[in-house]
């Protein structure tokens, strides 16, 4: 094999193993992501998790997960879905702040994975405010 040969050879070589890595690291993201949004239009379990937030959480965590003056906003400082799910189950305390658990609560506590796709989706900037359109299945 001629030099000019091996030196295409090895060039091809980086190229695939560069844009297989970055589709790679592409596929981990959107694994790591709870929702799925497409012009506006969220999946189903996100749609869910709007409904079930403005069922409750909205009274207490501000409308569209921004905030209230008396609990933090979940758009500006989403914790991990292990955090977070913690916390809606068991409640916490911080300061004069106290949140009850709803670990017995059949209205939210097996819908956390919703409620928290759809305050990702709010925190990535993949949905705005208000009520979002339905992706059809």
């Amino acid at each position: 094999m001629h030099p000019l040969q091996q030196l295409v050879l090895l060039c091809s070589v980086i190229c695939g193993v560069a844009v297989g890595s970055d589709a790679s690291a592409q596929d981990r993201a959107a694994a790591a992501k709870f929702y799925r949004v497409v012009d506006g239009k969220a999946d189903a379990r996100t749609y869910n998790g709007y409904r079930r937030y403005h069922a409750g959480c909205n009274h207490c965590h501000g409308a569209d997960g921004l905030g209230s003056t008396f609990a933090s906003s979940l758009v500006d400082r989403l914790p991990g879905v292990e955090s977070f799910r913690r916390v809606v189950r068991d409640g916490q305390r911080n300061g004069a702040s106290v949140m009850k658990g709803f670990a017995d609560d059949p209205n939210f506590a097996p819908y956390m994975d919703d409620i928290y796709a759809y305050l990702q989706a709010r925190a990535d900037g993949a949905l705005g405010r208000g009520r979002p359109g339905r992706l059809e299945p």
